[in-house]
């Protein structure tokens, strides 16, 4: 039976996670808003209500799939493209998941449901980068995906409700944000010219596709040009 001391200190360590990684999420967070903002508003213009935006990303919680989304999106909706387009876009993400799968082993059943429910790119970088200098728990985790989980759906809300105020990101400058967080995450995540390889390789196969194959084919290719350099180097 553990005692009342051993469980305060157990719950300030869990409570600590949890502000680490609000901490660290903090800044993804703030370049999300205006995003989530021009998401909501530019699906009330191609007719779905406030209701059904907010729906979307509540249960979707992948920005660049509903954008592409919306833009596909028309009356009747052309569900089998729809649901190819945002396949492909998220293909990645069964590599993302395969890279993180050996730091959930402590998170059971529904504690890994939820983390690769939450999985955002930018969850997935920031958790990696954690398991650099010590193990990655599930408050640590907690702290990531539900403050920018909470903030996407409630700022798509917004923007629905706004409408039109707010659909251009890129006039205010904040197009550039996410590109600045990931390259601050890479900063963190260097290790040498171990890190350069995957890294050239995702880079120069991304952009090969994008000039050669239409869609969002190249997300997908980079992905697995990285993955499969990494694993060539793990393997010698």
């Amino acid at each position: 039976m553990s005692s009342p001391g051993l469980e305060s200190v157990l719950d300030r360590r869990v409570w600590a996670d949890v502000q680490a990684g609000g901490i660290a999420v903090l800044p993804v967070m703030v370049a999300a808003v205006p995003f989530a903002l021009a998401l909501g508003a530019i699906a009330t213009q191609r007719g779905l209500s406030v209701a059904e935006v907010t729906l979307m990303s509540a249960t979707v919680f992948a920005g660049s799939a509903q954008f592409i989304a919306i833009e596909l999106w028309t009356h009747p909706a052309p569900v089998l493209l729809l649901a190819v387009t945002t396949l492909i876009v998220n293909l990645r993400h069964v590599i993302m998941g395969a890279a993180l799968a050996p730091h959930l082993r402590g998170f059971g059943p529904v504690g890994k449901a939820a983390a690769l429910f939450t999985m955002a790119d930018e969850v997935w970088a920031l958790a990696l980068r954690r398991t650099v200098e010590r193990p990655l728990t599930p408050a640590f985790y907690a702290g990531l995906g539900i403050p920018l989980y909470i903030t996407w759906v409630s700022a798509t809300a917004t923007g629905a409700l706004l409408g039109s105020q707010l659909d251009d990101p890129a006039a205010w400058g904040f197009d550039f944000a996410f590109v600045a967080i990931f390259l601050t995450l890479l900063v963190g995540l260097w290790r040498g010219r171990r890190s350069a390889e995957p890294w050239i390789a995702a880079a120069a196969v991304a952009i090969a596709v994008d000039a050669l194959v239409p869609g969002a084919w190249s997300i997908f290719c980079g992905t697995l040009a990285g993955a499969a350099v990494g694993y060539w180097r793990g393997t010698r």
